[in-house]
């Protein structure tokens, strides 16, 4: 789901470890985001939007969704993956990996000596992952949990960290961003893509965040952010980077 930050996984109204976010990209409306309700977790930091509560603890369920092969026409994880600018042998983590969507992508862009950390919040998805990953016989990548104040990263031990249609999930995002940034080795950088107002897929529109929103989020937090220039139909790409020494 272009190049979503720090998604959706990780991307929610006093969200605890029982409430999900995962890399879902949800289904055209009307189904989109099917099971989504409002919540009162109070204003973010950049501006009182409200995360999702959402609960994505089906691994079968969501597979269906998640995995069809008309999101491959809108999604476009190739020309993601693209943007990334993976080096064989990075780290990279994929926050809200959900079911391994881009698993495979980020897999081959690593290569065998990278490192993928796909990370969800949802245990019977980080199980998924595991076993994805293993019949895949995808060596390089290891999933874990998170948590959805916390991916759980040590810090500078990732070169590129994605979001993938999550980052409308996060609660207190300025603040998730500050770990992200401390997660990150120097001249590392995150990459949120999520999607825009006119988007046909995606949350309500009153969950959606503008370009500008996430860029003050990841300001906030010592990143130098911009809008990244993409061919996606539905979405964009923030990229915010850490500076080297």
């Amino acid at each position: 789901m272009k190049t979503t930050t720090v998604r959706c996984f990780l991307l929610a109204v006093s969200l605890t470890p029982q409430l999900g976010w995962a890399d879902k990209a949800p289904p055209p409306r009307p189904q989109a985001h099917d099971g989504h309700h409002d919540g009162h977790h109070g204003g973010h930091e950049s501006g009182g939007d409200k995360p999702m509560v959402h609960r994505f603890e089906d691994p079968a369920k969501w597979t269906a969704i998640f995995d069809g092969p008309e999101r491959d026409a809108w999604q476009k994880p190739q020309e993601i993956v693209k943007r990334l600018q993976i080096v064989p042998g990075m780290t990279v983590a994929d926050i809200g990996a959900g079911t391994g969507y881009l698993m495979p992508h980020l897999a081959q862009a690593t290569g065998d000596k990278g490192k993928v950390l796909a990370i969800d919040i949802e245990p019977k998805m980080v199980l998924h992952l595991t076993e994805r990953a293993k019949k895949a016989k995808l060596g390089q990548v290891s999933a874990q949990l998170g948590e959805p104040s916390d991916p759980k990263l040590a810090a500078s031990s990732v070169d590129k960290i994605v979001f993938l249609d999550t980052w409308h999930h996060v609660p207190s995002r300025a603040a998730y961003a500050e770990k992200l940034f401390k997660a990150l080795k120097p001249g590392g950088a995150v990459y949120i893509i999520d999607f825009t107002k006119e988007s046909s897929h995606g949350p309500p529109v009153k969950h959606r965040l503008t370009p500008d929103a996430v860029m003050f989020d990841l300001h906030a937090a010592g990143f130098v952010a911009e809008v990244m220039q993409e061919e996606l139909p539905d979405q964009y790409i923030v990229v915010g980077k850490k500076a080297a020494p």
